[in-house]
């Protein structure tokens, strides 16, 4: 796993130089694959493609860079659609919806289990994102309302509490992987965090439950505006969430 993390690095630093530089029900992720998944079913053809994102590349700045954005999206996306597409070329049993293939994926399918959780990751990641309120970086960030709130105080003290501690599970993983605010299996909300491009559908990971939250917190994130300074970047992150669609995914998660 850390040669690939290597390879991924080295082909990211590549592209970027060629760009100009040196038992959870399916319904509880409502309508997060609109335009993920081709018209066909498979069998030799395109199984997913690309969404596209629901803002412009730049609509992050200052707290996310438009190379980062445009890389992320067009290049490393896309690279684990067309593998996983390729890894499904030919297997006409395989479920056509995102999220059904990561609930079942074997542990062993790695050609499968990594692409099917980078696309699925991704889908979600661009949606819980949304143009910061103010680009000033002195502004207080957004924060989350109704019964999510509500939730996070019970759960974790307070808001700020909550952000410390989601803070310090994405600083704690070791190379590439995500972190995850989810509703579990007995309905409570919890932080964890998976490696490489797992996530919490997947029967094999530790913590599973409905996404609420997902940070990407592979190098390539974040690399080219915070370096190596994964904490900046967390940071940076809280003025982009888009609390409405966590809102979202929490009510659905608790039914």
């Amino acid at each position: 796993m850390e040669e690939n993390n290597s390879i991924e690095r080295r082909e990211f630093l590549k592209k970027s130089a060629v760009l100009g530089l040196g038992g959870l029900a399916l319904s509880a992720l409502p309508g997060m694959m609109t335009n993920a998944m081709a018209a066909g079913t498979g069998g030799g053809g395109e199984y997913f493609t690309l969404p596209p994102l629901p803002y412009a590349y730049d609509a992050l700045e200052p707290f996310i860079d438009k190379m980062t954005m445009e890389i992320h999206h067009t290049k490393h996306h896309q690279a684990y659609i067309n593998n996983l597409n390729k890894a499904l070329t030919g297997d006409k049993s395989a479920p056509t919806d995102i999220t059904e293939l990561c609930r079942t994926v074997h542990d062993g399918n790695f050609a499968v289990r990594n692409n099917a959780g980078g696309h699925f990751n991704h889908s979600l990641f661009w949606k819980l994102m949304k143009p910061p309120v103010s680009k000033d970086p002195n502004q207080a960030p957004p924060v989350p309302t109704g019964k999510l709130i509500e939730a996070i105080t019970s759960t974790f003290g307070s808001l700020e509490d909550f952000k410390t501690k989601f803070a310090d599970k994405s600083k704690s993983v070791f190379g590439s992987g995500w972190c995850w605010l989810i509703v579990n299996d007995v309905y409570k909300l919890e932080i964890t965090t998976t490696a490489n491009q797992d996530n919490p559908l997947m029967l094999f990971t530790p913590s599973k439950g409905v996404p609420v939250l997902a940070l990407d917190v592979w190098e390539h994130a974040y690399y080219l505006k915070h370096q190596n300074l994964r904490a900046d970047y967390v940071k940076d992150w809280w003025n982009v969430v888009n609390w409405e669609e966590a809102e979202k995914l929490f009510a659905s998660g608790k039914k």
